[in-house]
C-alpha cells in the first residue's frame, strides 16, 4: 500500500497550482482504506494558500473520515518535502504520534520517513481537551 501512496502523493502534486513559488507539493492520505489526496493551491494575496497535506486532510473530512492511518508527501527533486509547522499540528489532529511520513520525490520514491512524534515532539492533540 506504501507504493500506491507515494505514487498518488507523486502524481497529485504535478497538479498543483504554484504559480509564485513554484514549488508543487502533494500529498496522499489513507484513512479507512480511502485515498484522499491534496495539492498545494497558492494565492497571490500571501498566506491565503493551502498546503498538500491540508488539502487532503480536507477531503478526508469532507468524505467523513477522522483518522490517518498513513501519509506520503511529495516535493520537488531528491530531497525530503517535510510538512510545516502548521501541517505537522494539522496531522496531529487526525493523527497519532506512531503514525508514519512518508516524504518521497518528485517520481514516488520514498526519500525520508518519520513518525509524527519525531516530526513534532512532545506534541498537543485533541486528546488534552478531554
Amino acid at each position: 500500500m506504501s507504493d500506491e501512496l507515494d505514487r498518488a502523493a507523486a502524481e497529485i502534486r504535478k497538479r498543483a497550482y504554484a504559480p509564485y513559488s513554484r514549488f508543487q507539493v502533494g500529498a496522499a492520505l489513507i484513512c479507512d482504506g480511502q485515498v484522499h489526496v491534496g495539492c498545494n493551491v497558492e494565492n497571490a494575496a500571501y498566506p491565503q494558500g493551502n498546503c498538500a497535506e491540508a488539502s487532503a486532510i480536507a477531503a478526508m473530512v469532507a468524505s467523513g473520515g477522522r483518522r490517518i492511518d498513513a501519509i506520503a508527501i511529495a516535493g520537488p527533486g531528491q530531497v525530503a518535502c517535510t510538512p510545516c509547522g502548521g501541517c505537522r499540528q494539522r496531522l496531529r489532529e487526525f493523527g497519532q504520534p506512531d503514525l508514519v511520513v512518508r516524504m518521497v520525490d518528485e517520481d514516488g520514491r520514498l526519500v525520508m520517513a518519520r513518525t509524527l512524534g519525531e516530526l513534532l515532539p512532545d506534541s498537543f492533540g485533541p486528546e488534552h481537551l478531554g
